[in-house]
């Protein structure tokens, strides 16, 4: 799994070993080096905040006549330490669990469910999906030709139906079949935009209604190669939805990917699963050391 997670994450790597292999030539001292370390971590989307925390605790930490090596075994060790406060276990090991899933429209909330299905699917649990964004017939559709793929049934509602009723509909269907785990994708949403937000509190609610500690898992997908901006994202859904959790999407195609560090940081939420491909396949359970080793081994 670690050659497969440094494979795809060659973007953001690059810089950190590039970087690195140029400090190792240029003689520098730790002021220097450390200098430079901010910039890399900057340019990798780390964010100013987090980076400033990095770099102090390196500071802090090593000492004047410390080896690149040293300071790049105590830089993996600062993220490590970013990333492995917060559980990554994903709290549906359990009969009739729920996981939703938010997210604006283009995060890959769709893909990154049947992503899911496919996960779950191969661990052996029976499940299902809901197509909730009543919003827009494509992506009811593309849920539908996902469902089709993987042979897991999606229950779908009428176009601009209120999203809560489809879903009261499909509990009910999933609770009488006895599934193991119900997916339910919900209308991709500006997070700005208050209304749109507290239909999720909304579903949240019908959900809890119909099955105790309801919804089990709620997933904020996000696109990683929009870098800080996702961070934006975060925050503001994080007010509405009642988040346990993130899915971080397109990690293979962005040299951004520095930005999980501050995501984590920042929201001291755990990351859970990554996207590293467009096929059902492409997903991993998130591993704070994997992930830390995969920058910087």
């Amino acid at each position: 799994m670690l050659g497969r997670l440094k494979q795809k994450l060659i973007h953001t790597r690059t810089t950190f070993e590039e970087k690195f292999d140029e400090l190792l030539k240029s003689g520098k001292n730790r002021e220097e080096i450390l200098d430079q370390l901010t910039e890399t971590l900057i340019l990798a989307d780390v964010g100013i905040h987090t980076t400033e925390k990095i770099i102090h605790s390196l500071r802090e930490k090593s000492k004047k006549g410390d080896s690149i090596p040293q300071l790049q075994k105590l830089l993996y060790q600062e993220i490590y330490n970013i990333l492995s406060p917060h559980s990554s276990s994903p709290n549906i090991n359990h009969s009739s669990a729920v996981l939703m899933a938010v997210g604006v429209n283009g995060g890959g909330k769709t893909t990154s469910l049947a992503k899911l299905g496919y996960h779950y699917q191969m661990e052996g649990k029976s499940l299902m999906m809901v197509a909730a964004d009543t919003y827009r017939a494509a992506a009811q559709e593309q849920l539908s030709l996902w469902g089709h793929k993987l042979n897991i049934p999606v229950i779908k509602g009428q176009y601009g139906a209120d999203p809560a009723s489809v879903i009261y509909d499909a509990l009910h269907s999933f609770k009488s079949r006895n599934y193991d785990l119900l997916l339910v994708d919900t209308a991709g949403r500006i997070h700005t935009n208050v209304n749109l937000m507290n239909e999720l509190e909304k579903i949240r609610r019908v959900t809890s209604k119909e099955i105790s500690g309801a919804p089990h898992e709620v997933l904020l997908i996000l696109d990683a190669s929009i870098g800080q901006n996702a961070l934006v994202q975060a925050k503001e859904f994080l007010k509405f939805s009642g988040l346990t959790g993130i899915f971080l999407t397109k990690l293979d195609g962005t040299a951004k990917g520095g930005s999980v560090i501050s995501i984590a940081d920042e929201l001291k939420l755990p990351i859970k699963f990554i996207g590293v491909g467009e096929e059902e396949k492409d997903m991993m359970r998130f591993d704070p050391k994997e992930f830390a080793n995969a920058l910087l081994s």
